[in-house]
């Protein structure tokens, strides 16, 4: 489509970003996130961030944007396996909890708790009377969490259902991404239209004052995870500490002055 159709028509989707532009922003964002985790550990803050969406909407994507270029140990990811035989016994919540950030923590959920009103509720794996009773009590554990001082941010990634198609077929092409394509993703590709339900039910009883949803348009994955992090960047006021952090490399001593032993190492094969 021409620039001139795309001013005409409102509706039209821009050009998907380029790799040069992409790299260029993602670099000066990754920046800020560095200053961002310094500012978080000095104040101790506690951030959380639940990524939500249907399959293949680039949730993994944009968490590894996200977190490639801070340290793992400040911003760590969570993304639990199907509930063991005991964690079905305990109350709902109760898996997640320890996982909940600590002072100078920001806590990533590759899915989380909403889980519930989602797969569980769409694959039967919960009643729904079970979803409408988590649905209703949801907004209180949130507030909760806020009231506990976390910093709770959620977004929902919305992908079409014909870019949702492209990219499951391309995992089940590409030997490198077969392994994100499992069999509850095939199962629940048939039922769009359930999790369209079921995604608004939950923003409906879930999108508070004090833990707003924030929805990305993800077909064009480079432009989500840059409007993502820019978004995120302006949720949570930061100051840049990391000028106050002058570093410089200290005089190293003389080399040389041991003599290494001619030790028989197994050294790795150099084919490329």
């Amino acid at each position: 489509m021409s620039k001139s159709a795309r001013k005409k028509d409102p509706q039209a989707q821009p050009e998907k970003l380029g790799g040069k532009a992409y790299e260029k922003t993602l670099k000066h964002l990754h920046v800020e996130l560095v200053k961002l985790q310094e500012w978080v550990v000095a104040k101790g803050l506690k951030v959380c961030i639940v990524f939500e969406g249907r399959d293949g909407a680039g949730k993994g994507g944009t968490i590894k944007a996200l977190t490639e270029r801070v340290s793992p140990r400040v911003f760590r990811v969570v993304a639990l396996p199907a509930p063991t035989e005991r964690e079905k016994t305990q109350m709902y919540v109760q898996r997640y909890l320890g996982h909940l950030p600590a002072a100078g923590e920001v806590v990533i959920f590759d899915r989380s708790w909403y889980n519930r009103a989602g797969v569980e509720r769409v694959m039967g794996f919960c009643s729904d009377e079970q979803a409408n009773k988590f649905l209703t009590v949801v907004p209180l554990f949130e507030k909760m969490m806020v009231e506990s001082g976390i910093i709770l941010i959620k977004y929902w990634l919305e992908v079409s259902a014909e870019e949702q198609t492209r990219r499951l077929q391309d995992r089940i092409n590409d030997g490198r991404k077969l392994w994100k394509l499992s069999p509850m993703d095939l199962k629940s590709y048939t039922r769009w239209d359930d999790y369209t339900k079921a995604r608004d039910d939950m923003f409906a009883a879930s999108d508070s004052s004090w833990a707003p949803w924030f929805m990305a348009h993800s077909n064009d994955k480079r432009r989500a995870r840059l409007n993502i992090i820019s978004h995120l960047l302006g949720r949570i006021p930061y100051k840049d500490i990391t000028r106050d952090q002058v570093v410089k490399l200290p005089k190293r001593g003389k080399v040389g002055k041991y003599k290494a032993l001619n030790y028989p190492f197994k050294v790795v094969e150099a084919r490329y």
